[in-house]
C-alpha cells in the first residue's frame, strides 16, 4: 500500500476528478437556468435583469459560452476580492456573442453583414483617405469600437495624419467595429413578442425593447426612450426633425457638433424637401436600404413630370451636388418651382 503515499499517486487522482468535474459542471450550469451562476452574487443583477427580458425563455448557455479557462478566470477573480459590482462583457466576449446572435437573428444579420455598420476595424482603423484628412484619437472608438476595452493607441499605429497605418493586433482585421449588441441590449425589460389578436396600428410599439445605445465608457446600454434628440439649426433658424425615437439612437454617432448647426459634423439631418422625415422613413433599420424609399411616399411622376427616382440627386448619382438629405425646389429651380404639370385625361369616363 506505499503506492497510496506516493504524491504522484494523489496528483493523478485529483486530475482525474477533476477531468470528471468538467462536464458535471457545464451540465449543472446549462440545467439550472441561471441560478447556478448567480451563485456568485455579482452575477444576480444580470439574472434578475434578463428574468424580465423578451430573451428569458433561452438558456443563459445558449447566449454565453462556458470553458474551463473562463470558469477559471471567474472563480480566481471572484475569489480574490477584486470582482466588480457589476460584471461586464469584455471585448472577446461581445465577439463570441456574434456568433450566438446569427442563430436565431439570421435575416437581420444577413442584412446587417450588407450594411456599411458591419465595418471592420481594418476598414475604419486602417483608412488611408479618413487618416489623411483627421488624426485619430480615442473619441474614435465611441462609435467605431464601444466595445474595446483599451485606448485608440491600442488599436492602430501610428497615431498622425502621415501614415502607413497597421493594427496593433492582426486578430482585429475581420473583426467589426459595431457588432450588435453595439444597438441593442439583451438583457432589457420587455415583453417577448406575440401574435396579436387584432392590429391597431396606434396601439402596436414602436421598436423592440432591446434597442439602446452601448456606452463604452459607463459600460452601459441606454435604451432608445431615454436618448435625447438634439436640437438642429440652420444659421439661426430651427431645424424641423421627425419625433421618432428611433432614431435617437442614430443621433448619438450621426449627430452635427457643438454648434448645432445642421451638417456639421456627421449630422445627416433632412431638410428641404424632405424636413421632419425621420432616418428610418428612407433607411431599413439593419441594412441601410434605401432603393425603396422614393417609392414608398411618391408617385412615380413629381411635379415637374419627371421620374423622381431619375432626378439629379444623390439618389441616382453619389457625385451630384444635390444631396439627398438637404436638397430643395430652389436648387434646381432658382426662378422658382414650376406650376404642376396637368396630366391628359381624354377620354377617361367617356
Amino acid at each position: 500500500m506505499r503506492w497510496l503515499r506516493s504524491p504522484l499517486v494523489w496528483l493523478g487522482a485529483a486530475a482525474f476528478c477533476a477531468l470528471l468535474a468538467i462536464p458535471a459542471a457545464d451540465l449543472y450550469y446549462k440545467s439550472s437556468r441561471g441560478e447556478g451562476c448567480a451563485r456568485c452574487h455579482e452575477i444576480r443583477p444580470n439574472l434578475v435583469s434578463w428574468q424580465a427580458s423578451t430573451h428569458r425563455k433561452l438558456n443563459c448557455m445558449d447566449c454565453h459560452t462556458s470553458s474551463t479557462r473562463t470558469n477559471l478566470r471567474r472563480v480566481t477573480t471572484h475569489f480574490s476580492g477584486n470582482a466588480p459590482d457589476q460584471i461586464h462583457l469584455q471585448t472577446s466576449d461581445v465577439w463570441t456573442m456574434e456568433e450566438k446572435c446569427i442563430s436565431c437573428h439570421q435575416q437581420e444579420y444577413a442584412r446587417w453583414s450588407a450594411s456599411t455598420h458591419s465595418a471592420t476595424y481594418e476598414r475604419i482603423f486602417a483608412n488611408k483617405e479618413h487618416n489623411q484628412k483627421r488624426q485619430l484619437m480615442d473619441d474614435c472608438l465611441r462609435c467605431h469600437g464601444m466595445h474595446f476595452e483599451g485606448s485608440i493607441d491600442e488599436v492602430v499605429e501610428p497615431l498622425d495624419t502621415k501614415g502607413p497605418w497597421k493594427l496593433k493586433e492582426a486578430k482585429l482585421a475581420e473583426r467589426p467595429s459595431i457588432p450588435c449588441l453595439s444597438c441593442h441590449v439583451v438583457h432589457r425589460n420587455g415583453m417577448p413578442l406575440k401574435k396579436p389578436s387584432q392590429r391597431v396600428g396606434a396601439k402596436e410599439e414602436l421598436f423592440r425593447p432591446s434597442l439602446g445605445l452601448f456606452d463604452r465608457r459607463s459600460r452601459m446600454n441606454m435604451g432608445a426612450d431615454i436618448l435625447p434628440l438634439p436640437v438642429v439649426y440652420e444659421g439661426e433658424r430651427l431645424v424641423k426633425i421627425s419625433p421618432d425615437r428611433r432614431q435617437s439612437l442614430c443621433y448619438q454617432c450621426h449627430a452635427p457638433l457643438s454648434s448645432g448647426q445642421l451638417g456639421s459634423g456627421d449630422d445627416r439631418t433632412p431638410m428641404g424637401v424632405h424636413e421632419g422625415l425621420s432616418c428610418l422613413g428612407c433607411h431599413e433599420k439593419h441594412s441601410q436600404n434605401t432603393r425603396q424609399s422614393c417609392a414608398d411616399c411618391h408617385p412615380r411622376l413629381s411635379n415637374c413630370g419627371i421620374d423622381v427616382e431619375k432626378m439629379d440627386t444623390t439618389f441616382a448619382n453619389p457625385n451630384s451636388k444635390h444631396n439627398i438629405h438637404w436638397v430643395k425646389c430652389i436648387d434646381c429651380h432658382p426662378g422658382g418651382a414650376p406650376k404642376k404639370k396637368t396630366v391628359a385625361t381624354a377620354g377617361i369616363g367617356k
